[in-house]
């Protein structure tokens, strides 16, 4: 971003949803109707189609090959080591989960700090914590309180 102003605010939520559309078409990165996670086939192609460059010197930042249009609630959930998210699914609309520290198990992968699921409404998943317990946030369109 050699001299460059910073400005965050270059694209429209359109212009962005499109962006990602393009992205996931061009990457072959399968998302219909199913979850998607940071470790998925084609995921590294398609960050690489969603690098952003308009920041500051020093950052690294990608645009995620998912969105969720509506008004999103925000929770940090704290899990001990073992615990389990049964078969459950958030039918009032899709919701994204980020692992912060530890891991969870989901579908025969382990996810770590820094990876991500987007989970479609009505979709049914489960998972368990990992060894060293977990911090996931995560935002949903609906209230999960």
């Amino acid at each position: 971003m050699a001299n460059k102003t910073f400005d965050p605010n270059r694209l429209s939520f359109e212009e962005g949803v499109k962006r990602i559309t393009d992205a996931i078409r061009e990457s072959g990165l399968d998302t219909e109707g199913r979850i998607v996670t940071s470790r998925d086939p084609g995921m590294e192609e398609a960050l690489k189609l969603l690098t952003v460059d308009n920041v500051p010197p020093g950052f690294h930042k990608w645009q995620l090959p998912v969105y969720m249009n509506c008004p999103t609630q925000l929770y940090i959930t704290v899990a001990e080591p073992g615990a389990k998210a049964p078969d459950h699914a958030h039918n009032a609309g899709p919701g994204f989960r980020f692992i912060a520290t530890g891991s969870i198990h989901y579908n025969g992968q382990e996810l770590t700090a820094g990876d991500w699921m987007y989970i479609p409404a009505g979709k049914k998943y489960s998972f368990e914590v990992g060894r060293l317990g977990a911090c996931i946030c995560y935002c949903y369109c609906c209230s999960c309180a």
